[in-house]
């Protein structure tokens, strides 16, 4: 069972790759559309950051009562099998914030519109990153892969040699 920081940490990368995701693609619509950043695209950031943080937890937590239940078990295979229990619950939950957000955004005003653009793309990250890089994270540096990662990244490093 992992260290139950690395869960955190883990939780915070995915945190932030669903920042990095709006940030990115609403610079791309700020160069095409002239969208700006403003108070509602702030309170939808921190939203999509807490929807993101909330639906990890929820998996997570059930890698926990899964590697309580299966303590021989491999971590990864815990994993897979706690991303398959949560999967239909992450994705229901995204799909019905996500009809709202549409209906919002079309029949809206023009007041919430950015607010409602940053939670639309921001829940599609946000169930990204919750099922795919935060459990993976995990898993990785658990495993030791993230080291390897890092000596890739600096050069002159040797990699270690595969196991056989």
């Amino acid at each position: 069972m992992p260290k139950a920081y690395r869960y955190g940490i883990a939780a915070v990368i995915a945190a932030g790759h669903d920042g990095l995701v709006v940030l990115g693609v609403f610079s791309i619509l700020g160069k095409l559309f002239d969208t700006e950043i403003n108070t509602m695209f702030i309170t939808g950031l921190l939203t999509i950051i807490g929807f993101s943080v909330h639906d990890t937890i929820v998996v997570f937590d059930r890698i926990r009562e899964n590697s309580a239940t299966y303590p021989d078990a491999a971590l990864d295979e815990v994993v897979n099998v706690s991303l398959t229990e949560t999967m239909a619950r992450s994705l229901n939950t995204s799909i019905t914030v996500l009809f709202t957000v549409v209906a919002l955004l079309l029949l809206g005003g023009t007041t919430i519109q950015s607010f409602l653009l940053v939670l639309l793309i921001g829940v599609i990250a946000g169930t990204y990153s919750s099922i795919f890089v935060a459990s993976q994270v995990l898993v990785s540096w658990e495993e030791g892969d993230l080291s390897n990662l890092w000596r890739r990244l600096v050069p002159g490093r040797p990699l270690p040699a595969p196991e056989a």
